[in-house]
């Protein structure tokens, strides 16, 4: 719920800043502790371009957007927000990577 309701956010232009504005920002995941007192919102911008001034106005924005989060998510408590740069489309790249180099391709050929 948390996941969507951030994503929905960023998609509908509700953060308002300069940076967020210009940037599609997907938001794969989003992990909570035990005790669903911080959430770690994991977000990469289309194309990976500007990833640490991204993360910085989100950052800036991030009371904003749990209050937000709080307001319609139905918690005891709001979650602390952090976020994080999302690195599993760069590690399914490597392994592609991997999986395509010539001694991968003859090791799978002689089987």
């Amino acid at each position: 719920m948390i996941r969507h309701k951030i994503a929905d956010m960023l998609t509908r232009g509700e953060v308002h800043d300069e940076v967020i504005a210009r940037h599609l920002i997907t938001v794969p995941e989003v992990r909570l502790t035990s005790d669903l007192r911080l959430a770690t919102v994991y977000v990469i911008p289309l194309g990976g371009v500007d990833a640490a001034a991204v993360l910085a106005a989100l950052d800036a924005n991030k009371r904003y957007i749990r209050g937000e989060v709080a307001r319609t998510i139905n918690l005891k408590f709001a979650p602390d927000i952090r976020f994080r740069l999302d690195e599993t489309f760069d590690e399914a790249a490597r392994i592609e990577r991997l999986l395509a180099s010539p001694k991968v391709q003859r090791d799978i050929a002689k089987d």
